[in-house]
C-alpha cells in the first residue's frame, strides 16, 4: 500500500498532471467563493473540455475542483455572510461575526488550516479503508450489489432535504428518465415515443449540465430583477494563520470534527452540509463556553471547516470502492469516469489500480495546494467574491451549449440541456431534492444490470435477495430505515 501510494504521489506530481491539479484547485476555490456557483456546476461544465485528455489528468483535475470548491465557500461565508457553497453555512454563524469585529484574517486563517487538517485526515482514512473495502465488495454477487444500491437510494432519500417521500420521488424520477433507449436484455427500444434521438436514451452529460448548470442560469435570471441591495462586505487586510498555541488549543476539535466529517461522508447521500452541522453541534457540546457559539466563536469555524473538507475524502471511499456516489458531485465524478471509459466499482482496483491510487494521491496533494493557494490568494479572493453571478451567466450558458453539442454534434443534446434545466427548476419549486434525482439517474443502469444478472442466475426468482446473508442485511437495513422515517417524531403535526 505504501509503495503504491508513494508511486502515485510521484505520478501526480509529474508534468502535466500536476498542472491540471493546480488548475482544478484554483478554479474550484474561485467558483466556490462566488455565491450562486458551486462545485457541481464547475465540474459539469468541465467534463466536455476533458474529452481530449487522458482519464487520469481529467479526474485529477476534477478532484482538485471538488476540494477547492468546498474550501472556497468559506470566503464569502465569512466576508459576506453568504456561503459560497451549502457546506459553508455553519461557517457563517461564527465566521462573519468575527469578520464584523475586524478579525476576518484570523477567521479565514483558522478556516483554511482546519480545512487542510480535515482534508489530510480524511485522506489517510481514504487510503487505509479503500483497499480492504474494495476486496470485500469483490465477494459480492449481483443480489448483494442490487440490495446495496437499493439501500443507498433509501439512505439518500431519507437524509435529503425535505421529506423522505420527496427524496424517494426524486430518486424514482431519476430512474424513470434513465429508462428510455435500448433495452439490453432483449435488444428492443423502449419509451422512445417515436423519437429517433432517444434510441440511445438521455446522455449523462447533457442531463448533468441541465440539472446543475442550466437550472442555475434560469433561477439566477429570474431572480436578477428581484434582488435587493448588495450585501455589505467585511473589511479584510491579510490572512493570520494560527500559531502552535492555537493548534494545541483547537487540535482535539479539528481531529474530532475531521473524523465525524469523514465517516458522515462515507454514508451515501448525507453530504458535507450535514457533516458540518453534526461536527458543529458536537463541538458545542464539548465546549466549555457553548454560549459563545454563533457570536464569532473560533471553535465553530474549526469544527465546520474540518468536517466539510474531510467529508469530501469520506465520500470518495464508496465511490472508489463500490461505484456508489455519496453526493451529487460524486455522481458527476461517477459519470465522468464512465464517459472516460473507466468502469467504476470494486473491480476498479484490479483493472485500473494505478488510476485509483492516482486519484487518492491527487486528493491528498489537492488539500496541500488548496491551503497554499488560499493563503496566498485570499486578498484577491476577497475582491472576486463581489462579482455578481449575473455577469458570469451568459458565458456559462455559452460553455454549456458548446459542451452539450460537442458531445455528439447534435442539437438534440442542447434541447436536453434546456429541458433538464427546466426539470431542475420544477424539482426545486416542488421541494423535491435534486441530489436523489441525479443519483437515481446515474445508478439506474447499475440497478437494472445487477437485477437482470441476479434473475438470470436464479432462474427468475427473487428469493436469493433474502436468502443471501449480506443481501438480506442490506434489505433489512433499508426496511428499518424506511420504518424509522415513518414513525412520528416529537413535534410532528398529527
Amino acid at each position: 500500500m505504501t509503495e503504491a501510494l508513494f508511486s502515485a504521489l510521484i505520478q501526480v506530481m509529474q508534468f502535466p498532471t500536476v498542472l491540471w491539479l493546480i488548475l482544478g484547485v484554483g478554479c474550484g476555490i474561485v467558483v466556490g467563493a462566488i455565491p450562486g456557483l458551486g462545485g457541481g456546476m464547475l465540474i459539469s461544465l468541465t467534463i466536455p473540455l476533458t474529452f481530449g485528455m487522458n482519464a487520469t489528468d481529467a479526474l485529477v483535475m476534477m478532484i482538485g475542483m471538488y476540494v477547492g470548491a468546498v474550501s472556497g465557500g468559506m470566503v464569502s461565508a465569512t466576508l459576506l455572510r453568504m456561503p459560497g457553497t451549502p457546506s459553508a453555512v455553519m461557517t457563517t454563524f461564527d465566521g462573519h461575526p468575527m469578520a464584523a469585529r475586524g478579525e476576518a484574517g484570523r477567521a479565514l486563517g483558522l478556516g483554511v488550516t482546519a480545512s487542510l487538517v480535515g482534508g489530510l485526515i480524511a485522506g489517510v482514512f481514504l487510503v487505509v479503508m479503500s483497499p480492504p473495502l474494495a476486496k470485500l465488495a469483490l465477494t459480492f454477487g449481483p443480489w448483494e450489489y442490487f440490495s446495496m444500491v437499493l439501500l443507498a437510494m433509501v439512505l439518500i432519500a431519507a437524509l435529503s432535504k425535505g421529506s423522505m417521500a420527496k427524496g424517494l420521488l426524486g430518486g424514482a424520477l431519476g430512474i424513470a428518465f434513465a429508462l428510455p433507449g435500448l433495452n439490453e436484455s432483449d435488444g428492443q427500444l423502449r419509451l422512445t415515443f417515436g423519437v429517433d434521438e432517444l434510441a440511445d436514451g438521455f446522455n449523462l452529460l447533457p442531463v448533468l449540465l441541465g440539472v446543475f448548470v442550466m437550472s442555475q442560469i434560469i433561477r439566477d435570471t429570474a431572480a436578477a430583477a428581484t434582488r435587493g441591495a448588495p450585501p455589505i462586505m467585511a473589511k479584510f487586510d491579510k490572512t493570520k494563520l494560527p500559531g502552535l498555541r492555537d493548534l494545541r488549543r483547537h487540535g482535539g476539535n479539528m481531529f474530532r470534527s475531521s473524523v465525524i466529517g469523514t465517516f458522515v461522508g462515507v454514508l451515501p447521500g448525507v453530504g458535507a452540509s450535514i457533516a458540518s452541522m453534526i461536527a458543529y453541534g458536537t463541538a458545542r457540546s464539548f465546549s466549555k463556553t457553548p454560549e459563545k457559539f454563533g457570536t464569532g466563536c473560533e471553535e465553530g469555524i474549526v469544527a465546520s471547516e474540518s468536517a466539510n473538507n474531510s467529508n469530501v475524502g469520506g465520500a470518495l471511499v464508496p465511490l472508489i470502492t463500490m461505484g456508489i456516489p455519496g453526493s451529487p458531485i460524486d455522481a458527476i465524478l461517477l459519470g465522468a469516469l464512465v464517459l472516460h471509459q473507466i468502469q467504476p466499482g470494486p473491480l476498479l482496483f484490479v483493472t485500473n489500480g494505478e488510476f485509483v491510487w492516482a486519484l487518492m494521491a491527487a486528493y491528498l496533494i489537492a488539500n496541500v495546494l488548496m491551503f497554499a493557494m488560499m493563503v496566498l490568494a485570499l486578498p484577491a479572493l476577497a475582491r472576486i467574491v463581489r462579482i455578481k453571478t449575473a455577469y458570469l451567466m451568459p458565458a456559462i450558458f455559452v460553455f454549456c451549449v458548446i459542451g452539450a453539442f460537442g458531445l455528439s454534434n447534435r442539437m438534440f443534446d442542447v434541447y436536453v440541456v434546456i429541458g433538464f434545466g427546466l426539470v431542475g427548476v420544477l424539482l426545486e419549486r416542488a421541494k423535491v431534492p435534486v441530489g436523489p434525482f441525479v443519483i437515481g439517474f446515474v445508478l439506474a443502469s447499475i440497478l437494472e444490470a445487477e437485477l437482470r444478472s441476479g434473475l438470470q442466475a436464479s432462474g427468475g426468482s427473487y428469493l436469493p435477495m433474502l436468502t443471501r446473508p449480506v443481501s438480506l442485511f442490506f434489505v433489512l437495513s433499508a426496511g428499518v430505515l424506511l420504518a424509522l422515517q415513518m414513525i412520528p417524531r416529537r413535534g410532528d403535526k398529527t
